[in-house]
């Protein structure tokens, strides 16, 4: 248990005890990345929680109403209150770094300045944009149980494309710095380990939307969606490593941000063109 509370303490606001959190080591933070899928379909829990009392009809001293857009966006910004809005710091870095076209050391000096550039901001805006409509065409068409899924599997998805993202075929590229996320973690996960979290994440994923009211249709629908959360996340992150020489804990932060953002996307293209789930 010691590597969830490391897991909560580092990549959420969540008041962990001290003495419950171990140092972080490679070891240790090897093992935290393990949780991460858990820990974001707690996070998405939590958004669905803030985002019921708009989106879903409710009466508050009499009055009724109900409003997806509203609670899209104060889903999201649930999100990033949990989780100090790290991962979308990580993206916009990571697109100032790449949207430079600089070699790979400049690149990565600009991926380490505090400012946000002209490529960071359009990612933060873009993100969002597309992350709130998204989830607003998503609560529209959904039930109350299924959205909450929804939300929770695409936080859990961006999370396991960080852990996929610390195979050991991939590499750090700041393997120098000492104590940096991403030469903490890098090569940590083994092909067994993302195996097991991965089909077991897949599999609860599905089963809740089977008991969420999903169809057959619904379910396989829902199960490629993940899957095109994956695989974008994996071009990203061979597009990074091509051209930053490898991965820095602002990559992990882009990954976790892509692979969520894409599972809202297909599931508001899915519910566009089925009409629902």
């Amino acid at each position: 248990m010691s590597a969830l509370w490391l897991a909560l303490a580092m990549f959420t606001v969540a008041p962990v005890p001290g003495r419950l959190v171990p140092m972080a080591t490679r070891a240790t933070a090897g093992r935290a990345l393990r949780w991460l899928p858990l820990v974001g379909a707690g996070l998405g829990l939590l958004a669905s929680a803030t985002a019921t009392v708009f989106w879903h009809p409710v009466s508050w001293a009499g009055a009724t109403g109900s409003s997806p857009f509203v609670g899209a966006v104060v889903a999201i910004a649930t999100l990033v209150l949990l989780t100090r809005g790290l991962h979308l710091d990580g993206l916009a870095d990571v697109a100032d770094g790449l949207g430079s076209r600089r070699p790979a050391e400049e690149a990565l000096v600009i991926m380490k300045q505090s400012d946000i550039g002209p490529f960071g901001v359009a990612a933060l805006v873009l993100a969002l944009l597309v992350q709130v409509a998204s989830l607003t065409t998503v609560f529209a068409a959904s039930t109350l149980a299924q959205g909450w899924v929804l939300l929770a599997a695409a936080q859990a998805a961006g999370r396991f494309a960080a852990l996929d993202a610390a195979a050991p075929s991939v590499p750090s590229a700041r393997p120098q710095v000492e104590g940096g996320f991403g030469a903490l973690v890098t090569g940590t996960a083994s092909l067994s380990t993302r195996l097991v979290v991965g089909l077991v994440g897949l599999a609860v994923c599905l089963a809740t939307a089977g008991l969420a009211g999903f169809s057959l249709r619904g379910v396989a629908e829902f199960a490629a969606v993940l899957l095109l959360s994956s695989l974008a996340a994996r071009l990203l992150r061979r597009h990074c490593v091509r051209r930053l020489g490898g991965v820095t804990g602002d990559v992990f932060g882009a990954l976790i941000e892509t692979g969520a953002t894409v599972v809202l996307l297909g599931s508001a293209a899915v519910v566009g063109w089925s009409g629902g789930w």
